[in-house]
């Protein structure tokens, strides 16, 4: 009985460490996106989001209220999703989501999938102009 504990325990332990240190399959090229990589902000349409463990490419992003925006989110290192607190962005592993914030202010982006013991750091911020 303690044996079938300890297996279970060892195997949910080694799932929650595999979801965080895989490389995603659609990486085989290499590439690094670069894109925004500074920790700065810049006004966009387009939002590119990259997920390294344990976290986001940068701190903030920055759109303006009124137009559409498209967000692309790719997962560098891990397997990782976002969901932007307040509005309907929800992306599980690399994907693109289009919405339209009407609301200027600051919303939270957050990563949506248990990817290890960094998961509650994985932090950025939306501000909405």
């Amino acid at each position: 009985m303690k044996r079938s504990l300890l297996g279970a325990v060892l195997l949910s332990v080694l799932f929650v460490l595999a979801a965080c240190g895989g490389k995603d399959a659609s990486d085989e090229t290499g590439q690094v996106d670069t894109t925004g990589t500074t920790g700065g902000s810049t006004v966009s349409n387009e939002i590119n989001i990259t997920a390294i463990n344990f976290e986001f490419n940068q701190e903030e992003y920055t759109v303006k209220a009124g137009e559409e925006v498209k967000v692309i989110f790719t997962n560098e290192e891990g397997m990782h999703g976002i969901t932007i607190a307040g509005l309907d962005v929800d992306i599980k592993g690399d994907g693109e989501a289009t919405f339209t914030p009407t609301e200027p202010g600051e919303y939270t982006i957050y990563c949506n999938l248990p990817c290890g013991t960094g998961h509650a750091d994985m932090k950025s911020t939306l501000v909405v102009t």
